[in-house]
Order: structure tokens, then C-alpha cells, then sequence
């Protein structure tokens, strides 16, 4: 009856939900106590009012544990929609909330090792929102929940080892810590060899726990290692977690494994393979020289992907060691022509510009890209454009003519703004100040690091409490995908004023658009004239123009061409900035000069914005 939401059924099952909360059989009990939850997700105040949820905290103290296990679940449940409510600003009732105090805590943990698995999560759960009085008391819940960890299900297990995680918190004794964290280990390294997707799930909270504590599995990297039936998903957290575990100790055998990797057919992974080499140097200083040499084992192979990677992966370590191992670069240049990736490209530009000066035909490996420019991606101009810039300022006499056709490429040719921006940037640095050019782009840089977390620590801690849950899987807290985090439209639907007029919103909205065509373009470093206003100016006197037409239309779509009749779009205060070409000495760039692009006809015009509508 209580699975079925009709208002006119609950009236019906007060009466026998009171009969049965007092049955003399246990399954009739435990059976009510899930009714109870049913009822006050369908009436509250029906459930409140009746004293059901009253029985329910009365039923903790059962004699049968499945009694006390499905009372704890429908009172946990209960609490968390008075929560939830509250939260939607309702005030919450006092008498639906589940306080644990010193005496249900001591009923439940006597129930505990009586219950079935269901049962038992649902007593673990309880006791990890529990919040002990003191650290004997932590200790008292920490020895009462470690024979937990030799049941035979994952989820009882992963159940345990957040109560223990939450409550070690508050042990001091650091030789009850350590044996804590050494009993905590076997059970962990069972998980790892079930079946694909409960080892999944246990390598995922596995992650999330060596995050805050990186001992917990300090001698077990072997059981992480990869087998040929893995899939592909459970291969890739093992990696994580191998790397995780790295130290200076195992790092020999995790290069040896992680490089017999990387002769596999599974292109992701033997890129993640290759990656998880360059973080074992990143993270051991000790193991770099030995990383490098693997790496450039790899690049023998002349396999392109591997290479591909093994070149990304030298940046990162260039980045993290800058004046060490120079001696790997010629073999990084002559993999040139095997690139293709973007990423590959721009971590050799990228290396080639860092050590312009110690490369002797850098400006020759550097004009292959120039001449492709326009056919690069975006990421690859923007390292081409840098370590061009570089190149000139390390060697002047050499990269005079290279510096000015690529700037003349990035600035006329390229369809990206981030690429034109920074080469006006770097166009009127070099031609008004090359110290202050040279202390921008040759600045010293801190070498980078891995962070040891992947989430902040708060929300780690958040993480550690909803082990064994989607949280933890995921690693983002509930509120991102359950319930109205799920849909962030939902509130801003709800805030939306019913009341906006559409034709005023498109008649506003025309109105910016011309005014931004008119508004002066912030790239055009030309000399304007002294008459004509400019920046702010412009765009205010632009919207008094055309406020006047534009609101007294009747429909601003029929009559758009008309607006753009009267408006000069090829004057200067619109006109997009074209740099001249100059001699390629340093001293004569001067600023570009702005040049006037040619009036396209106005119907053109028209039809084109009105094709945005």
C-alpha cells in the first residue's frame, strides 16, 4: 500500500501501519519500518503527526537486527528529505531528524555483526555521520567496524573503510593509525581481483583514498598491474594509481612494465603508458635520468604515436629539469617529419625556441613551420609564434627576416584572435622596447610539479564521506548530478521574468550590433584623425544615432536594410587594422599602421546579418 502514491489509499493505511510497527513477527516489523519512510515521502505531516517516525527511533532498540537495520535505513532516509526540504527554505521538523547519540550508538553497533549486507551498510552509513564525543570513542567505533573488512561483499567492505576513514580523524595514537592503515590494505587488494566492474568501482575509490593517504598501499604496485584481458577503462585507473604508488623504490619495475606497455596495440593506452613515464620524472627526481632513457627507447621504435607522445612528454620534463639532458634534443629534431599530432607539434616548436640558442639550425626548423602557418592549428601558430619571437631575441642577426614574416602571417593571414593579439603584442614590444620584450618572453618560469590531489582538499574530505557511493565513483559530490544540480536550467527557468517583451529585446539587441559595427576596433594602432571620436565616444554617439529608427520601427526585420542605409560601416573607426610590410631590421618595424578595408555593397551586408536571424 505504501508503494502505491494515491491520496486516497493513505488514508487507508494508518490503521495497519500502527498494527504492524507492533507485530509480534519480525519481517511484519522491519517490513513497517520501510513503510513509515513511503509515508512521510508521500505526507509528512501524516507520518509526523501519528507518531510513526516516533516508533521508528524506538524500533533502534529492537531485538532483531534486521528490525534495527530497516529502521536505521528509513529514518536515515526520512532525515535526508527533512534536509532537503530545509534546504528549499521549509522549516524543517525536529521529530523527523536522526540524532545519533551515545546510546543508539551503542545499540547499533551491537546489531552490527548480526545484520545481512544490506543491513550492515545501511549501520555503517549511520555510523559514519555519527560525530564522537571524544578520541576514545573513535577508537571504541574503529576496533568495532575493522571485522567488517573480512566480509565477503565489496560494499559492506567499501562501507567499513569510510567509517574508518572518517573517524581515524580523530585518533592521535600514530601506532593505532598504522595498524589501522595496515588492516585496511588486504581487503582493498581483494576488490582488485573481482570482476571488471566492481574492480572498476574499487580502483576508483582506491584512487580517492591514496589522495589522502598515500600509505595505505604502499607495498601492493604489483597487484595493480595490468593484465592482457583487462578492459580498457580498468587499465587506465591502475595507471593512475601505479603512478600514485611510485617511489623510489618500485620506480624500476614500474618503468620495465610501463614500457612493455607501450608496445601494445591500444593507441589510448600506450599514450597514457608513455604519459604515466613522464610523471614518474616529474614526481621522483632520482628516477628522471632513467625515465629519459626509456623514453628515448621508445622514440627508436619510430612507432608515430609513441614518438608523438614520448615528444610531449620530453617537454614536460624540459619543463620540469630546464638545464639538464640538452643532449636528447637532436634525436627530438630529427623526429620531425613523423609529427602530426597538434600537441606533438607544439611541445618540439616549444623545445626548439627553449634552447634556441644551443640548437644551430633553429631558424631552418623553425621556418618549416613558418611556411605552413596558416595551415597549422591553433595551438601550433601560437608556439610558432613564441619561439619565433624567441629565436630573434636569442639570435638577432640570423631571425630578422623569420620574425617579420611571421608576424605578418599571424597578423594578416590567421582567423584566430588569440593568435593575432599576441603577435600585435609582440609586434609593438619588439618595435618599442626590446628589453622590456625580452624580460616578457625570456622570463624565468618555476618548474612545474604534479598536484597530489585532483580535487581541492575540502572537497576531498567531502569525497572520503560518501565512500562507496556515486560520489566517490565520480569523484564530485552529490549535489553536481543528483536532483537540481543535475539540471542548472531549472532554477534559472524559474527565475526568468514572464513579462519580457520580445520585440523590444530584438530591437535592443539590433541596436548593439550595430553600434558594435561602428564602435572603433581596439587592434587598430593607426593615427585616426584628431576630429573623429573614438573608443566610448564613438559607440555613444553611434547609439544616439540610431536609437531613433530603431525603436519607431514597427518590425525591425523588414526594414534592417534601411538602418544599415545610413550607416558609414567602412569608416575608420571600424575598419580592421592591416600592418605594413617593413624592413626586417629590428629598428624599423615601427607600429602597424592601420589601412582601410574596401566598402563591400550594402545589400550583401544586409543579407548576410539577416541570414544570423
Amino acid at each position: 500500500m505504501g508503494c502505491l502514491r494515491a491520496e486516497k489509499i493513505i488514508d487507508y493505511l494508518c490503521d495497519p501501519l500502527s498494527k504492524c510497527l507492533k507485530d509480534e513477527n519480525p519481517y511484519v516489523r522491519k517490513t513497517a519500518a520501510v513503510c513509515v519512510a513511503k509515508l512521510y515521502d508521500l505526507k509528512p505531516e501524516l507520518a509526523l503527526d501519528n507518531g510513526f517516525v516516533d516508533q521508528l527511533q524506538e524500533m533502534v532498540a529492537d531485538s532483531n537486527p534486521m528490525v534495527v537495520a530497516n529502521a536505521v535505513t528509513a529514518l536515515t532516509d526520512i532525515h535526508d528529505m527533512a534536509t532537503n526540504s530545509a534546504k528549499e527554505g521549509t522549516a524543517p521538523d525536529s521529530r523527523a531528524e536522526f540524532i545519533i547519540n551515545a546510546a543508539v550508538l551503542t545499540k547499533l553497533l551491537i546489531a552490527l555483526n548480526e545484520c545481512s549486507e544490506w543491513g550492515r551498510v545501511a549501520i555503517l552509513s549511520a555510523l559514519s555521520r555519527y560525530t564522537a564525543q571524544d578520541e576514545k570513542e573513535s577508537e571504541h567505533i574503529c576496533e568495532r567496524v575493522v571485522p567488517q573488512f573480512q566480509h565477503a561483499n565489496g560494499s559492506v567492505v567499501l562501507a567499513a573503510v569510510k567509517v574508518i576513514m572518517i573517524h581515524m580523524r580523530n585518533v592521535q595514537r600514530e601506532d593505532l593509525v598504522k595498524q589501522l592503515v595496515r588492516k585496511m590494505a588486504p581487503p582493498l587488494v581483494t576488490l582488485v581481483s573481482s570482476e571488471p566492474e566492481v574492480q572498476w568501482v574499487a580502483l576508483r575509490n582506491i584512487n580517492l583514498l591514496l589522495q589522502k593517504r598515500s600509505d595505505i598501499l604502499q607495498n601492493e604496485m604489483r597487484v595493480f598491474f595490468c593484465k592482457y584481458n583487462d578492459p580498457s577503462y580498468v587499465k587506465i585507473e591502475k595507471l593512475d594509481i601505479m603512478v600514485r604508488l611510485a617511489g623510489e623504490k618500485n620506480v624500476d619495475a614500474l618503468l620495465s612494465e610501463l614500457k612493455e606497455y607501450a608496445s601494445e596495440v591500444d593507441v589510448d593506452f600506450v599514450k597514457r603508458a608513455v604519459k604515466a613515464i613522464g610523471q614518474c620524472a616529474i614526481r621522483i627526481d632520482s628516477s628522471a635520468e632513467r625515465c629519459v632513457h626509456v623514453l628515448l627507447d621508445l622514440i627508436s621504435t619510430r612507432v608515430s604515436y609513441v614518438v608523438q607522445e614520448a615528444v610531449v612528454v620530453m617537454k614536460d620534463i624540459f619543463r620540469k629539469y630546464p638545464d639538464s639532458y640538452e643532449g636528447v634534443i637532436p634525436i627530438l629534431c630529427a623526429s620531425l617529419d613523423s609529427l602530426d599530432d597538434p600537441e606533438a607539434k607544439a611541445s618540439l616548436i616549444w623545445i626548439i625556441g627553449e634552447y634556441a640558442d644551443k640548437i644551430d639550425n633553429a631558424d631552418e626548423l623553425l621556418a618549416i613551420f613558418v611556411q605552413s602557418f596558416s595551415e597549422e592549428a591553433y595551438q601550433v601558430q601560437l608556439q610558432a609564434l613564441t619561439a619565433v619571437v624567441k629565436l630573434f631575441l636569442k639570435k638577432p642577426d640570423s631571425a630578422q627576416g623569420i620574425v617579420q614574416q611571421v608576424l605578418e602571417k599571424a597578423t594578416k593571414d590567421c582567423d584566430s584572435p588569440d593568435v593575432r593579439d599576441r603577435a600585435y603584442i609582440y609586434w609593438r614590444l619588439l618595435s618599442t622596447d626590446p628589453a622590456a620584450a625580452k624580460a616578457v618572453v625570456l622570463a624565468m618560469r618555476p618548474p612545474i610539479s604534479l598536484p597530489r590531489t585532483t580535487v581541492s582538499p575540502a572537497v576531498l574530505e567531502e569525497l572520503l564521506g560518501e565512500i562507496g557511493s556515486l560520489a566517490s565513483v565520480y569523484h564530485k559530490p552529490a549535489e553536481t548530478f543528483i536532483g537540481r544540480g543535475r539540471i542548472g536550467a531549472e532554477e534559472t527557468m524559474q527565475k526568468r521574468p514572464t513579462d519580457v517583451d520580445d520585440d523590444s529585446s530584438r530591437q535592443k539587441a539590433l541596436q548593439t550590433l550595430v553600434a558594435g559595427q561602428q564602435s572603433e576596433n581596439l587592434l587598430d594602432f593607426g593615427d585616426d584623425s584628431a576630429d573623429a571620436p573614438t573608443g566610448l565616444a564613438a559607440t555613444t554617439n553611434t547609439l544616439s544615432a540610431t536609437a531613433t529608427p530603431t525603436t519607431t520601427l514597427s518590425n525591425p526585420l523588414d526594414d534592417l536594410v534601411s538602418i544599415f542605409g545610413t550607416t558609414n560601416l567602412g569608416g575608420a573607426a571600424g575598419g580592421m587594422p592591416m600592418l605594413s610590410t617593413g624592413p626586417p631590421a629590428l629598428a624599423s618595424f615601427g607600429a602597424p599602421s592601420a589601412q582601410q578595408q574596401p566598402k563591400q555593397p550594402l545589400a550583401s551586408q544586409s543579407e548576410d546579418l539577416l541570414g544570423l536571424f
